[in-house]
This record gives structure tokens, sequence and C-alpha cells, in this order.
């Protein structure tokens, strides 16, 4: 009876010690996990995801105040205020910082492409306005930030260069003339590419050919950000884990920038993580208004242990994995591509209570699977 009473301790203890640890203390070792922050969570005004954050994150990213929008509004108008509360939160709860983003087509101010007649702009006003915002930004948070993502979504499904004004003005050298650009304002800084659909064959050989570009002419690039707004059917997991191979082959790490799992059914000509997707709501779009079935959260849960099982293989190849939010209250899912709808993406959920799937993870990483 008393081994019986002494090996029930011993289990309670060991199911306290793995509550207690976060997801930092085991894929931590490894390479930095981290989350997106709102700027209310991070100027610290939500107790609650302050202390997920400190409890199983050891980085931590923007969501939206460090894009240009926010930034620069108007020529030359710089507003660095809640970008400057989440480099104090980094600071202050110990987190790495990953800038978040400098060159991205959507989330730009209307002046960027723009003169005062509200004519397109030459190639080399837009230049100039490019490598001034990226020299301005970059400049201010030198010695703050780990790395920055210069470029986001530049490329399209097929592999040809999206056509967007930066695009369209400059050329597909805008690419190189930003990372220049932001490594001389800060020489100590990593920088990356940023994209979504990356496990699509078309798009990963795009990628790779622009790594291996930029790095024969000596433009620094550390690693490419594979975003994964991924799906219960999507993507095809072979591929996915095929890209992680790909880009390492390239000479650079490989980082998961902006995880988090739709559980609904997309609208019918949905693809990829195109921000400017936005369907009409039908009720068969949005079927879990209340709760996620049991049912739909065990496909939930095994696909994530899918993922961090890939995670696991391939960490040393890997340098980030970055969640794109801390709860399902707050995850852009809930409005994209749809708006009003109710998902359930990520490891918190409404009431920033824990998913299961966590400690799970956690196990998993440790080899206890």
């Amino acid at each position: 009876m008393k081994r019986l009473m002494i090996a029930a301790l011993a289990a309670l203890l060991q199911a306290a010690s793995l509550h207690a640890q976060g997801l930092k203390d085991v894929i931590g070792k490894d390479m930095l996990i981290g989350v997106a922050l709102n700027k209310w969570q991070s100027s610290g005004g939500v107790p609650e995801a302050t202390a997920i954050v400190r409890k199983h994150f050891n980085s931590v990213v923007a969501e939206n105040c460090m894009k240009s929008e926010n930034l620069q509004p108007r020529e030359g108008k710089f507003y660095f205020g809640a970008a400057d509360s989440l480099v104090a939160f980094a600071r202050d709860n110990n987190q790495t910082l990953t800038g978040h983003c400098l060159v991205w087509h959507s989330q730009v101010p209307r002046w960027f492409f723009k003169d005062k007649a509200g004519r397109t702009v030459t190639r080399d006003v837009l230049v100039g306005r490019m490598r001034r915002h990226i020299k301005k930004v970059v400049g201010h948070f030198k010695g703050k930030v780990r790395g920055w993502d210069v470029v986001n979504e530049a490329i399209e499904d097929d592999g040809s260069f999206r056509k967007s004004p930066f695009y369209s003005i400059i050329g597909e050298d805008f690419i190189e003339i930003a990372f220049r650009a932001a490594h001389e304002a800060d020489p100590g800084a990593e920088l990356y590419y940023n994209d979504y659909s990356l496990s699509n064959p078309a798009k990963r050989d795009a990628v790779c050919r622009l790594v291996r570009r930029l790095k024969s002419k000596g433009v620094r690039i550390d690693a490419v950000g594979m975003q994964s707004h991924n799906g219960l059917d999507y993507p095809d997991l072979s591929a996915y884990e095929a890209s992680i191979d790909s880009f390492a082959a390239c000479g650079v790490k490989v980082m998961v920038t902006e995880l988090d799992l739709n559980v609904l059914p997309s609208p019918k000509g949905f693809s990829g993580a195109r921000i400017e997707q936005d369907f009409e709501y039908h009720k068969r779009l949005n079927p879990y208004p209340e709760a996620l079935p049991d049912s739909i959260y065990r496909k939930f849960e095994q696909r994530y242990l899918e993922l961090f099982s890939i995670y696991r293989r391939h960490r040393h190849q890997m340098s980030r994995i970055t969640l794109w939010g801390i709860s399902d209250r707050d995850s852009w899912l809930n409005d994209f591509p749809v708006h009003g709808r109710t998902n359930y993406p990520l490891f918190f959920d409404r009431n920033y209570a824990e998913k299961p799937v966590v400690s799970k993870i956690i196990e998993l990483w440790e080899g206890r699977d």
C-alpha cells in the first residue's frame, strides 16, 4: 500500500511538473518559440496575455504596429509609440523581438506610391521613399530587434513576381534594394524574406532562386519565413516538409512565422493567405458559433501534432516558430476571409485558457510521444 501511495504521489508530482513547463522550456532549447501581439497585449493591458507570454514564449513580434501604414501614415511623419511599447514589453519580459515588416504591398500608406497630384511616382522617387522608410525604422530600433521581415509576399503561387506597386514601378530589384538598405541601417540585424503557401513547388522554387540570387550578390539574407496559415486538410505535409529542406539547402535558416490553423470551411475560390480576399458571410461558413465540437478539436490537435513533429525533425534547420496570435478571441481568422465568423485556430481559447494540445506538444518535443 505504501509503495502504491508513493507511486501515485510521484505520478502527481510528474504531472504537476509537466504542467509547470512552458513551450519555451522545451522548444526553446532548440529554437525561438514566439507569438504575435496586438497593441493592447504589448502595452501590458491584458494581464492574461502577459502571463501566457512569460510562461510559454521567448520571442514576440508585432501583429500590426510595425507595418508602414502605422509607423509612417504621412510622408516624413513617424509614429513609434505603439512599437516602442512592444520594445519595452519584450525587454521587461525577456523576449527576443522580431520586426514585421518593412516592405509589403498591403497595409502601406496611400501616399507611398503617389505624388501630390495623385499620379504614380517614378522609380527614383519610390526607391528614395522606400530606402528612407527602411533606414528610419531600422535605425530607430537598432540593437533592440533580432531581425526583420524585410520583404513580405513578393512572389505569386505560380512563381512569378507579384505585380505590386513596388515591382511595377521599381522592378524586381526592389527586393535587393530593400535588403541592402536594412543591412546598412543595422548591420547586426538578421534579415528575412517572408511569404505564404511556400509548400507550393512553383513558389518554393522561385523563392529558392531569389535567395540564391541575393546571396550570389553578397546581399545578407538569414532566413526564409514560412507563414504557415494552415488548415485541417492543407497544405500537403510532405510538400510542406520538402520546402523546409529546400530553403535550408539554399544556405539559410527556416522560420515558421505566422502559424495558425483554420478549422472552418473555406468559401469557394479561397486561395492561400492573400489579404485582399473578402467573401460574403453565410451561416454554412460559420458552423461552430458557440463551441468547437470534440470531433473537430481532435482533428485540430492531431494536425498541430503532425506539424510539430515535422518541426522537431527539422530543428537543426530552423531558428524560430511563431504563433500568429495568443487567443482565439484575437485571431485575424475570425474575419478572414469572411467577416464575423468564430474560429478556433490557436493554443489558447477566448478566455485565455490553455488547450490540451499545448501539453501534448511539450511531451512530443521531449520525446515522450
